[in-house]
C-alpha cells in the first residue's frame, strides 16, 4: 500500500460535510508477507481512515488513509479479533487486542461511514442563499452565463428556489392586499355614484391632476376621492412591486430552466454510470465464475489469510514452493556473509562442571534423564525393529527417518551419522555447544539469548528462528548441555555429547507473535585414534571423529505434511556438512583437544 493512497474520488467527498470528532487508537495491520502483522495508530477523522506508525508520528504525516463513503467493513470468519476494511482493491486487514474491541471498532467506522453520507434533505438546507429582493429584481441575470460556472451545484440551485420561494409569497401576500383594499374604495365608490343618480343636479367632473369632483346644484365643488389618497392609505407602490414580481417569476423559471439542464446531464451521466455498471458487474461474474476453477492453480499471495494453518488458501504443491524458495534466499544470503564474516580464531576453554545455585535443581533431575536416554537409545543400531528408512547417503554421513505423525502434526525422528577426519569428538561438541561459536555456523537462528547460566557446561537459551515464508516463526527455550561420558570399558573410546531439550521458563512464556517448538536433540561424539608409525606423535591425520546426531522436533504448528519432510531430507545433511566443515576449519593448525 502506497504512503498516502485515496480510492474515493472527488465528487465522493462533501466540501461542506460537517466532520466528527477525531478518534484513535493502536490496531495490529497487515503489512506485508515478510513484516506480517505490525502495531498501527489508526485514527478515525469524519469520513476519513488514517493510519500512521505510532501517535509520536502523527506530525509527519499519515502512511495510508481510506474514504469511508464506499467502504466495505468485513468481520473475519475464523478469527474473532480481525476485521478487514475494503475499497475497490483496496484492502486493511486489521487486528484488535479482543473480540470486544473488535467489535467497537466496526460499529464506529459503520457509524462514521453513516455520518458520511451526501445528498440528503437536511444536506441541502445547509446552503443557504444570500440573494435578496434586489438581486431578484434584476431578472434574467441570475440565468447568465456565470450561472454555468463550476460550483454551481443542483443543491444550490435548489437552495435559489427555496429563497426565490419565500420572495414570492411575501410578493403575493402584499399584492393581495392591495387588491382587497382597492376592492373596498370600489365598493364606497358605487355607494356614492348610487347618491348622486339621485340628485340630477349633482355631477362628477375631473380635473387635470386626476381628482374626481362631486357637484351639486349649489355650484359648489366637493372633492370625493383621489388616487393619492388610495396610495396613502396602502403605503405601496403597485408599480414598483409588480415589477419586483415579474423578477421573481423570471428568476424562478430561470432557475428551473438550470435546473432542469442539470437533472439531464445528470441522468445521462447516472445512465452511462449504469451501464458501465451493469457492464463491470457481467465481467465481475464472469471473473468470478473462472476464479472458481483456477483457484487451486494460481498462487495468491500477501495476505494473511494464505500462510500456515489448516485453513491455509495455498495448496502443498505451492507451500512447499514458497519455502523451497524461502530456504534458497538464506542459503544465498548465508554465503555472501561468510565471505565477509572474520575468521579470527577463539581459544577453547572448558571450566569444571560445577552448578551455581540450589534454585538450578528442578532442572538437574531432567537433565541426567535426557543424558542416560539418549546414550542408552540415540546410539543404538538402525536395523531391527526400529523403522529407521534411510532418506539420504552422500559418503560417510547417513541421514535416517521414522515417519511419525500425532493430530496431523509430523513429529518423524531423524538420526544421523557421520564420520569426519582431523577433529576430536570433544572439539565437535564444544563448538556445537558454545554459544560463542553459535552464529559463526548456524543459519537458521534470527537471534538467541542465554535465559539462565545453570552451570559452566549447562544454559537455558531462548531462541528465535529466521521466518520461512509462508509458515509462520518459531522460537525455542531449551536446556543445553555438555557432557563427557567416560567409556567403561577400556577398550571403548570416551564419548562427548551435546544435548538440547525443551523446557519451560517464567521470563520466556510463549508469545503471541512466534510459534513455540519443542526439540529434544542430541551430538554424540567418539574420537577414533589410529596409531602413528613408530614413534611420531598424533596428528590430526590419525584422528577420526564418528558423530551421531539425533533430532526430535515437534514445530508446534500445522504445515503440509510433504513439506516438513522435503524440508527435513534438503536441510539436515546441509547442516551436518557445514558444521563439519566449520569445525575443521577452526581447529586446523591448533593444538588437538582430546
Amino acid at each position: 500500500m502506497s504512503d498516502c493512497s485515496s480510492s474515493a474520488s472527488d465528487e465522493d467527498l462533501d466540501p461542506e460535510l460537517e466532520l466528527l470528532d477525531e478518534l484513535g487508537g493502536t490496531l495490529s495491520k497487515w503489512t506485508n508477507y515478510i513484516h506480517g502483522w505490525q502495531d498501527r495508530w489508526i485514527v478515525l477523522k469524519g469520513n476519513i481512515l488514517s493510519y500512521y506508525r505510532s501517535a509520536d508520528e502523527k506530525e509527519y504525516g499519515c502512511r495510508g488513509s481510506i474514504c469511508l463513503s464506499k467502504a466495505v467493513i468485513t468481520p473475519h470468519e475464523f478469527d474473532e479479533c480481525r476485521f478487514d476494511i475494503s475499497v475497490n482493491d483496496s484492502i486493511w486487514y486489521l487486528r484488535a487486542e479482543h473480540p470486544l474491541l473488535q467489535q467497537q471498532w466496526i460499529d464506529t467506522v459503520e457509524l462514521h461511514k453513516a455520518e458520511s453520507g451526501y445528498g440528503s434533505e437536511s444536506s441541502l438546507r445547509r446552503h443557504g442563499s444570500l440573494l435578496s429582493l434586489t438581486s431578484a429584481a434584476s431578472g434574467l441575470s441570475t440565468t447568465s452565463a456565470s450561472s454555468f460556472k463550476k460550483g454551481y451545484s443542483l443543491q444550490e440551485k435548489l437552495a435559489e428556489m427555496e429563497t426565490f420561494r419565500d420572495i414570492l409569497c411575501r410578493q403575493v401576500d402584499t399584492l393581495q392586499k392591495y387588491f382587497d383594499n382597492c376592492a373596498d374604495i370600489d365598493s364606497k365608490d358605487e355607494l356614492h355614484r348610487d347618491k348622486a343618480s339621485d340628485d340630477e343636479e349633482d355631477f362628477l367632473t375631473s380635473r387635470p391632476n386626476g381628482d374626481y369632483l362631486l357637484n351639486n346644484n349649489n355650484s359648489s365643488k366637493e372633492k370625493l376621492f383621489s388616487v393619492d389618497s388610495l396610495k396613502g392609505s396602502l403605503g405601496i407602490d403597485f408599480k414598483g412591486e409588480a415589477i419586483t414580481f415579474k423578477a421573481t417569476t423570471a428568476g424562478i423559471l430561470s432557475t428551473l430552466s438550470h435546473c432542469i439542464d442539470i437533472l439531464v446531464k445528470k441522468e445521462e451521466s447516472w445512465q452511462r454510470r449504469l451501464d458501465k455498471e451493469i457492464e463491470r458487474r457481467r465481467r465481475a461474474e464472469d471473473a468470478y465464475k473462472a476464479a472458481l476453477t483456477e483457484l487451486k492453480k494460481k498462487p495468491h499471495y500477501g495476505g494473511p489469510d494464505y500462510e500456515e494453518g489448516p485453513n491455509s488458501l495455498i495448496n502443498e504443491e505451492e507451500f512447499f514452493d514458497a519455502v523451497e524458495a524461502a530456504l534458497d534466499k538464506h542459503d544465498q544470503i548465508e554465503e555472501q556473509s561468510q565471505a565477509e564474516r572474520s575468521r579470527a580464531s577463539r581459544q577453547i576453554f572448558l571450566p569444571p562442571d560445577t552448578y551455581s545455585s540450589i534454585s538450578t535443581q528442578k532442572y538437574l533431575t531432567k537433565v541426567e534423564e535426557m543424558v542416560q536416554s539418549h546414550m542408552t537409545y540415540s546410539l543404538q543400531d538402525v536395523g531391527g525393529d526400529a523403522n529407521w528408512q534411510l532418506v539420504v547417503e552422500e559418503g560417510d554421513m547417513k541421514v535416517y527417518r521414522r515417519e511419525v505423525e500425532e493430530n496431523g502434526i509430523v513429529l518423524d525422528p531423524l538420526k544421523a551419522t557421520h564420520a569426519v577426519r582431523g577433529v576430536t569428538g570433544h572439539e565437535v561438541c564444544h563448538y556445537f555447544w558454545d554459544t560463542a561459536f553459535r552464529n559463526d555456523w548456524e543459519t537458521t537462528v534470527e537471534s538467541f539469548q542465554v535465559v539462565e547460566t545453570l552451570s559452566d557446561k549447562a544454559v537455558i537459551i531462548h531462541q528465535t528462528h529466521k521466518r520461512v515464508w509462508p509458515a509462520s516463526q518459531r522460537d525455542v527455550l531449551y536446556v543445553s548441555v555438555i557432557r563427557k561420558i567416560l567409556s567403561t570399558n577400556e577398550n571403548d573410546p570416551d564419548t562427548w555429547l551435546v544435548c538440547n531439550f525443551s523446557v519451560d521458563h517464567d521470563s520466556y512464556p510463549p508469545s503471541a507473535r512466534c510459534i513455540r517448538a519443542k526439540i529434544n536433540v542430541a551430538m554424540i561424539c567418539q574420537t577414533l585414534i589410529s596409531p602413528p608409525e613408530g614413534d611420531k606423535e598424533i596428528t590430526r591425520d590419525n584422528i577420526l571423529c564418528k558423530i551421531t546426531y539425533v533430532a526430535n522436533v515437534n514445530p508446534g504448528g500445522w504445515a503440509p505434511a510433504s513439506v516438513l519432510r522435503a524440508v527435513a531430507k534438503r536441510e539436515y545433511p546441509k547442516f551436518l556438512k557445514r558444521f563439519t566443515s566449520y569445525v575443521q576449519e577452526k581447529t586446523s593448525g591448533e593444538a588437538i583437544l582430546f
